[in-house]
């Protein structure tokens, strides 16, 4: 998506440890007419797929995935990191890696929110090595939901997620796919 590319030259960063910084307009300040152009492009993508619920993890995602449900006329799920009191103890549970934080912990949703009925578009701001997606497939999975499709942001492709992913069977559909980020230069795949 040639608009999400030249925002991404105009306005992130790129921080050691392969880490893209992309909160001017993506994970941070949001700008909702770029979230709205990429919304729109997921429906574009994923129009035939019947989807019946948004599924992301909290909390960059969920701005992104909000703009989809609103495209898509369907329900927004996200995955909760923290256990609260407002959430029962009637969960689907799952591990997850974030490679952004370097920490581990579990992702939870209400099986109230979730079954065999849905079929899934997992949304979400990057894919890196994929940890995010596995642990939203993996409630899925519990939930016997049918994963419908992957839409991402923004992939660096050079990390391990989109091509696990998609050897794995599943649709990845990616805005703006990153070659490399070398010497702090963005690159993108043709």
């Amino acid at each position: 998506m040639k608009i999400l590319e030249e925002r991404i030259q105009k306005d992130a960063a790129v921080l050691p440890g392969d880490i893209l910084k992309a909160d001017s307009f993506l994970n941070h300040q949001i700008d909702p007419e770029l979230m709205m152009q990429m919304a729109e492009e997921f429906k574009r993508l994923f129009v035939n797929e019947h989807i019946t619920k948004i599924l992301t993890v909290e909390a960059s995602g969920i701005a992104i995935a909000c703009m989809c449900g609103y495209v898509f006329h369907v329900p927004v799920l996200f995955a909760k990191k923290a256990k609260t009191s407002n959430l029962s103890e009637d969960v689907y549970c799952a591990p997850i890696h974030s490679y952004t934080h370097q920490t581990d912990g579990t992702v939870r949703i209400s099986k109230q929110y979730l079954n065999a009925h849905d079929r899934v578009l997992i949304i979400d701001d990057f894919l890196a090595n994929g940890c995010a997606c596995q642990a939203l497939i993996a409630l899925c999975r519990q939930a016997s939901a049918q994963v419908a499709g992957i839409g991402i942001c923004i992939e660096k492709s050079w990390q391990e997620g989109g091509k696990q992913l998609r050897g794995a069977g599943y649709r990845v559909e990616s805005l703006a796919r990153i070659a490399s980020m070398e010497n702090g230069t963005i690159c993108f795949l043709k």
